[in-house]
């Protein structure tokens, strides 16, 4: 397959099993890097890590993962979940290796939700050992993600920003920032995207998500099933302008459209990057 990618601003894609077709066929491809679904490859060794293979010999592969459950109540990662996703990495040799700030159950339960948790000071102090542990065995940061929520939880006494903020100026970790979940929690929890903008630290972002939400008239879904929708393009070119190296990837999982319309919202966004 041919790369006929621009190296100013770094775009990227996540890879799905709907574009393979488009792959095999080695058309051209527009874009920067490819991330995968890290859980989507650790107990493969077919089709879709053929595909992987096959990409990585020409694009930068981020691995985005769903499992860690870092906010978990558990002590430690599932070890066992943890040496796999060591064994991943040392065959895709990724740019980045990213989870999201969330609990998904304990460690032989997994509930395959990503959900909130309240930001305390005992939370900070027990997820910063957890992530300064999982860096120590992974030998290498971890970037962590906000989280879409639908609720805030009362006892919290720092916000979101401020609790990522914290993290990784503890443990040394990067923030992935999702800018639709920024909106869509702004919406469903009422304060204004501008507070978050104007705490998080840009200097721990490592790299920013788009996607599209779905509007159900009384909150707002991260769906992941549209394009990025004007709000949340507008709060990307607030946070580009401050740093334009940060990596920018485009995620469309549900009613996913051809590769040629995924490339088009990708270069949107590094268009907007440039301007």
């Amino acid at each position: 397959m041919t790369s006929t990618i621009n190296k100013n601003i770094q775009v990227g894609v996540g890879l799905r099993h709907t574009h393979f077709d488009h792959f095999e066929a080695d058309k051209p491809i527009n874009i920067d890097f490819f991330e995968v679904i890290s859980e989507n490859f650790i107990n493969t060794r077919g089709r879709p890590f053929e595909i992987l293979v096959k990409l990585r010999e020409k694009f930068p592969i981020c691995m985005h993962g769903v499992s860690l459950s870092i906010a978990g109540i558990d002590t430690e990662v599932n070890p066992n979940y943890l040496q796999k996703l060591k064994e991943l990495i040392k065959i895709v040799e990724p740019e980045i290796v990213s989870d999201h700030l969330c609990f998904t159950g304990l460690a032989h339960s997994n509930l395959h939700n990503l959900l909130p948790f309240a930001y305390t000071k005992e939370n900070l102090a027990r997820i910063a050992l957890k992530v300064q542990a999982v860096q120590e065995s992974l030998g290498r940061p971890l970037v962590l993600e906000n989280l879409s929520a639908y609720f805030s939880l009362k006892n919290s006494v720092f916000s979101e920003a401020e609790f990522l903020n914290e993290l990784a100026e503890r443990t040394g970790c990067g923030i992935l920032l999702d800018i639709n979940n920024l909106y869509v929690n702004s919406v469903n929890q009422n304060f204004h995207p501008n507070d978050f903008i104007s705490k998080i630290n840009i200097k721990h972002i490592k790299q920013i998500h788009l996607a599209g939400y779905t509007d159900f008239g009384d909150y707002l879904f991260d769906s992941h099933a549209h394009p990025v929708y004007p709000e949340v393009w507008v709060l990307f070119q607030e946070m580009i302008k401050r740093n334009r190296d940060i990596p920018v990837l485009v995620e469309w999982d549900e009613d996913i459209p051809t590769f040629e319309r995924l490339e088009e919202e990708a270069l949107t966004a590094k268009k907007l990057a440039r301007n």
